[in-house]
């Protein structure tokens, strides 16, 4: 298909990406057209883009996940191109292969590129001819527990099923005892046939407290590849990503090297195109193994935009486009520190139920070195049809500590009311003396936290808080006393310090409910 200039882009997406989208489109003068759902039909993307098409239907097959539905919707916009954001229709090959058939240009990987990293066998096999190290493992997908076993007996436990077909941690199970086995692999194939509609799963040697890191690349048409540096994603719930930062203060220079080195080795063997993702897991000898390569945008992208001051959207839509990519390795630098929190609508206090309703306040942060990527308003309801997330909160600083304080200090600056959040859960994360020296694996949440220990830890804000007021009142008295006025009295807390627990009524912003945050 002959590359030209994009003009107009469907966006087949929602939410937060759909915004994300949109806002680098308008600023390349390039005309947008979106899509939205009924559940849909207050969202802030279909204010911000020039056109926008209502999909009739109740749940995401019928609207965003319609193939049929959204190339008729692209051909009837005379659009040039389509972003599939990320979830959704972003890895499907049928999709890209559908518009390619159009002649519209996909914006992600060719079709068949797509194909072959989707499965993850497959991937692991590109990657292992390319030379790069690979957890060891099943050579093919498993269906039967009995080739499952003789795999067992030779590797030995632990081991991690896994899905073939899919990702984001569904079909996951760590097993470390046989008897466990067979429940936990016919539990695995069922979970798999419901999200991806196979119960193929493979196996691999389980690595112990590893960090989970990944490399952005940008590859263009004539195949010439870079990487923007790592991400470290290694707090995770149920194996779900909840906080990302760049760089990662695992790494060494020299591994970073090797690892991006790897990373782009791994995309032009595959014959990739456009932004993708390569992920590693480093084991505590500081071994990387090669887990999978994501075919599109990441939640998680904005922190290497930070750090490497590129916007990944407009990359993308130049590699669209069939141009070169404007940079070689050498030009590209890491400036910075930048940490990402993901802010759902789940309550930390509850085992992260989800908290869905009407957002009756929203004030978010501002000021140096904080950006916030949302598509929330006040007044907007989180619909249950889709994902909690409510927007993510992006920090940026001249180095690690820096950009800890600025992520506390955002966090306590956000006011949401009507629902319940994740902001509680980032402030214990970011005060962690684990998460704060940087020697934290995967297993951090379960190491570190439960209930219990972030009641307590808002118990110790609140008592701080109590006696820094305490401490103020008995100022006053004094002053009073002597005859003294006192022209700016305030009360505040230390940037490094989590902000006020959701329990405390003092303060200018009275909460709503058990989520209010106020200054």
């Amino acid at each position: 298909m002959r590359r030209r200039r994009i003009k107009r882009i469907l966006v087949a997406n929602r939410g937060e990406i759909a915004v994300r989208v949109i806002r680098t489109c308008r600023e390349m003068g390039i005309e947008t057209v979106s899509l939205y759902s009924d559940a849909d039909r207050n969202a802030l993307h279909i204010v911000l883009s020039n056109f926008a098409e209502r999909l009739p239907g109740e749940s995401p097959q019928e609207t965003y996940l319609n193939i049929g539905l959204l190339v008729d919707l692209a051909k009837k916009h005379r659009v040039q191109a389509v972003h599939p954001g990320y979830g959704f229709l972003a890895e499907n090959a049928d999709f890209a292969q559908a518009l390619t058939d159009e002649k519209i240009q996909f914006i992600g990987p060719p079709a068949h590129t797509i194909t072959a990293l989707g499965d993850k066998l497959v991937a692991k096999e590109k990657a292992a001819s390319a030379g790069v190290p690979v957890i060891p493992g099943t050579a093919k997908p498993l269906s039967d527990v009995a080739e499952a076993r003789a795999f067992l007996a030779e590797a030995g436990l632990p081991v991690m099923i896994k899905a073939a077909a899919g990702g984001g941690g569904r079909g996951m199970r760590i097993v470390r005892r046989k008897s466990e086995f067979e429940r936990a692999f016919r539990s695995a194939q069922s979970e798999c046939m419901t999200a991806f509609g196979s119960d193929r799963v493979f196996l691999e040697k389980f690595v112990e407290e590893p960090r989970h890191i990944e490399f952005q690349v940008l590859v263009d048409a004539r195949g010439n590849a870079v990487h923007l540096g790592e991400r470290e994603c290694s707090i995770q719930r149920r194996y779900q990503k909840l906080v990302e930062e760049a760089p990662s203060a695992a790494l060494t220079p020299e591994l970073r090297r090797e690892m991006g080195e790897v990373a782009c080795r791994v995309a032009t063997a595959a014959g990739y195109e456009n932004a993708g993702t390569v992920e590693f897991l480093i084991d505590q000898q500081k071994n990387f193994y090669f887990m999978e390569m994501n075919t599109r945008l990441q939640v998680e992208h904005p922190v290497t935009e930070m750090v490497t001051n590129t916007d990944l959207v407009r990359e993308q839509i130049r590699i669209a486009e069939g141009r070169p990519l404007s940079y070689r390795q050498e030009d590209i630098s890491i400036s910075g520190h930048s940490i990402e929190c993901r802010i759902n609508a789940e309550d930390p206090l509850h085992d992260f139920l989800p908290s869905l309703g009407t957002l009756n306040r929203y004030i978010p942060p501002m000021g140096n070195g904080v950006r916030l990527d949302s598509a929330a308003y006040e007044g907007y309801t989180i619909p249950m049809q889709y994902d909690s997330l409510v927007g993510k909160l992006i920090s940026f600083g001249e180095d690690r500590p820096m950009a800890i304080r600025k992520m506390l200090r955002a966090l306590g600056e956000f006011i949401i009311t009507g629902i319940n959040t994740t902001i509680p859960f980032h402030q214990y994360v970011m005060s962690h003396p684990a998460f704060v020296r940087g020697k934290f694996s995967t297993a951090f949440v379960d190491d570190h936290y439960n209930s219990e220990a972030i009641s307590n830890f808002l118990a110790r804000r609140e008592e701080k808080q109590n006696l820094s007021r305490v401490a103020i009142a008995a100022a006053l008295a004094y002053q009073v006393a002597r005859g003294e006025v006192l022209t700016d009295v305030s009360l505040s807390t230390d940037v490094s310090d989590p902000p006020d627990s959701p329990s405390q009524k003092a303060g200018p912003w009275q909460r709503g409910d058990s989520s209010g945050w106020r200054t």
